[in-house]
């Protein structure tokens, strides 16, 4: 079968890469065009578009691009109708996949939405979107089973990807002391600092976070840049005389041997907690996206307190995003041994809720027997 996906961020092209070879195991005459990035591009197929060329985060700052949006929606559609697929597979990045899907469906192609939306958390009116526009919805998180079930949408959950692709990245991890040696570290302790992945986000961040190195002089502050942004951008915010590195494409195995993380709300935030590493939550971004967010999220920021409707890590967002206050939690962190192990047991039940190896693979299987399903009835 003919699959069209898309992913428009860092995230979607990890889970789009592991739903692909999925794909590729249950339908070995699978054939792929896609929206995403290098680890989809590794899984073979067309790419369309990187999503480098895409991601735009923020409510001010998709305005400022609507020319943009407004072109690769174009290009997007004329596609789809030249590439004529048996499905599209869209992933997350709702602001433009919810008007794909409102295309697709007008056109009469099959349309399935892998990694809902966080309507729960805003936007709730989106879920009637996805009522209308979508065939079929595939989450990865298993309090939504209920939630879109009040919605009458029958979704169909097979764990969270995230497990697999960590078990299949950790796999080789280095020790501290490869870690250190490979990158030319000091032998001291590190703190991880995950700053996100796109531009809008890290001009905000970075600055904030690496006044920290002075704070802990015991410790280094290492970056773990996104793979997404190149090192020129990096050296805007990161200077000589910050005394802060950076590292690229080891961002697991930089969480492996941190001691503990800050990390930019998203993805990162429950990746860091599967590999076991105490974090603080921070977020910074232009002041009037924040008013706007502020007024339309309601409740936790990150995926870890979101899953675990508990305040599991702390969060500072914006304001509270302070020296005083990151210093406070990280010490906290690092020396107050009964706070760091109740983060850890929380992460442990987190882990058990998500469920077992093999997401990826059981996504696809129930993919094609949807699609299959559809062929005998049609």
């Amino acid at each position: 079968m003919k699959y069209y996906i898309i992913a428009g961020e860092a995230s979607g092209d990890l889970h789009g890469s592991n739903l692909m070879k999925g794909l590729k195991q249950v339908d070995p005459q699978a054939e792929f065009r896609f929206w995403g990035g290098d680890l989809m591009a590794a899984q073979g197929g067309t790419m369309v578009k990187h999503y480098k060329e895409t991601a735009i985060m923020g409510f001010w700052e998709v305005l400022k691009n609507l020319s943009k949006v407004t072109k690769n929606l174009r290009l997007c559609k004329e596609d789809i109708l030249k590439y004529k697929p048996d499905v599209v597979i869209l992933i997350d990045y709702p602001g433009f996949n919810f008007r794909i899907a409102e295309f697709t469906h007008k056109q009469g192609i099959k349309t399935f939405y892998y990694i809902a939306p966080k309507v729960w958390a805003w936007k709730k009116s989106r879920v009637k979107r996805l009522q209308k526009d979508i065939d079929k919805l595939f989450i990865i998180f298993p309090f939504e089973i209920e939630y879109f079930k009040k919605w009458n949408i029958d979704a169909i959950y097979r764990g969270n990807p995230l497990i697999d692709s960590i078990a299949d990245k950790t796999v080789n991890s280095p020790s501290f002391s490869e870690f250190i040696e490979k990158n030319k570290l000091p032998d001291k302790p590190i703190i991880a600092f995950l700053a996100g992945s796109r531009k809008q986000e890290i001009k905000h961040i970075v600055p904030r976070v690496k006044k920290l190195v002075v704070e802990f002089p015991g410790y280094q502050l290492i970056l773990a840049a996104a793979p997404s942004l190149d090192k020129d951008f990096y050296a805007q915010y990161i200077l000589p005389e910050d005394n802060m590195a950076a590292v690229y494409d080891q961002t697991y195995d930089t969480l492996k041997v941190a001691d503990v993380a800050i990390v930019a709300s998203g993805t990162a935030t429950l990746e860091t907690a599967l590999l076991n590493t105490p974090q603080v939550v921070c977020y910074a971004g232009s002041e009037i996206s924040y008013q706007i967010a502020k007024f339309l999220v309601k409740g936790y920021i990150s995926l870890v307190n979101i899953i675990m409707n508990a305040p599991v890590v702390k969060e500072l967002i914006q304001h509270d995003m302070s020296l005083d206050k990151m210093k406070a939690e990280i010490e906290t962190l690092l020396f107050n041994e009964s706070y760091r192990n109740a983060q850890l047991k929380a992460y442990q039940q987190l882990q058990e809720s998500l469920g077992e190896y093999g997401s990826s693979k059981r996504v696809a299987e129930a993919m094609v027997k949807e699609l299959k399903k559809d062929c005998r009835t049609s």
